[in-house]
């Protein structure tokens, strides 16, 4: 386990939006973060894995400093990032974290250079000589794999595996400790996402970054993780290291979100999960995932359960019902399963 202090330390971490309903000047509340506890340290990479609307977006915003919390704390190497100057906060998160987004053709602007996006950052904040920042583009191509030739290509003239190198190389153009990259391959063709998933890992290594890899694909995030963190409906339900979450993950919802992905070797039926997700705006009392869980009771639904401490270090759950650590997966399928329970 990494021993580091940390980089990035999130502590009772919420964001509340306010998004119109039926009337004019009436508004719900969206609880897209909430109660998230998070640390990371130095050089280390975590996965984060949920279905849709589950706040892996907004984790990864707070995590860069784009998403204020509506409450609690995000510390950068020890100090509230949100109670610096704002001038000092710029520095400090523009400086020393880098974001790739989801889709590159959006996150692009269309009207610039692949040579000018990328020395956008060292302008505004400043860094080196006008010939130190041409120096340092070629450097963040190569560093990349683009050719030099596309330094005046306009990102409509690349390919979509081009585009999302680019984001890469100006996510690491000042230099960054932490990149969050938001689902960084799921607008590419399936053909291009394992070449930009070898290099993010090689990046990773040859730079000493802290990695928060956030995606639907949920047996990439494992390969590439130290930990996984599971989100269900805003909160951080499960973490557990990569290498324990396929078979002794504890609580529900990772067991179903990892037996729904198919397994070439020994495949399995996926554990039934009844209904959506609730809605963000009014989610269930007590557990949220008790109303798609074969394990709920009546606790379930009065109570949020506080994290418990797993047998293995840096594993920790909320959930009054967890999974036995010995349980196999298939098991459950089984057990969860109507038709088939005894």
């Amino acid at each position: 386990m990494n021993t580091q202090p940390a980089l990035v330390e999130l502590s009772d971490a919420h964001v509340v939006h306010k998004a119109r309903s039926g009337g004019l000047f009436t508004r719900d509340r969206v609880y897209a973060l909430t109660g998230a506890d998070l640390t990371i340290a130095p050089g280390e990479t975590i996965g984060v894995v949920g279905e849709s609307g589950c706040g892996k977006s907004t984790l990864a915003k707070v995590l860069v400093g784009v998403q204020r919390p509506t409450r609690g704390t995000v510390s950068f190497r020890g100090r509230d990032l949100w109670a610096m100057p704002p001038a000092e906060r710029r520095r400090a998160v523009g400086g020393s974290t880098g974001m790739i987004f989801q889709d590159p053709s959006t996150a692009l602007n269309r009207r610039l250079t692949v040579r000018h996006i990328l020395r956008d950052p060292l302008d505004v904040h400043d860094r080196g000589t006008r010939q130190q920042r041409d120096e340092r583009v070629r450097e963040l191509m190569s560093l990349v794999g683009l050719p030099r030739a596309l330094a005046d290509a306009l990102p409509g003239q690349l390919s979509g595996g081009q585009r999302q190198r680019v984001a890469i190389a100006r996510a690491l153009a000042l230099d960054p400790d932490l990149v969050v990259a938001d689902e960084p391959t799921s607008a590419l063709d399936v053909s291009v996402r394992a070449q930009i998933l070898n290099l993010l890992l090689d990046l990773k290594e040859r730079l000493g970054l802290a990695l928060v890899f956030v995606s639907h694909d949920i047996q990439t995030v494992r390969r590439m993780s130290d930990r996984v963190i599971t989100m269900y409906l805003g909160r951080i339900v499960e973490e557990s290291p990569a290498a324990l979450v396929t078979d002794r993950a504890r609580h529900p919802y990772t067991r179903a979100l990892f037996s729904a992905t198919p397994g070439l070797l020994d495949p399995i039926d996926p554990i039934p999960l009844a209904g959506p997700v609730p809605s963000a705006t009014r989610p269930p009392s007590g557990c949220p995932f008790r109303t798609r869980c074969w394990k709920a009771d009546g606790t379930c639904a009065e109570v949020m359960p506080d994290f418990s401490v797993a047998s293995a270090p840096a594993h920790r759950f909320r959930c009054h019902h967890p999974v036995q650590e010995d349980e196999s997966t298939r098991d459950l399928v089984r057990r969860s399963d109507p038709m088939e329970a005894p």
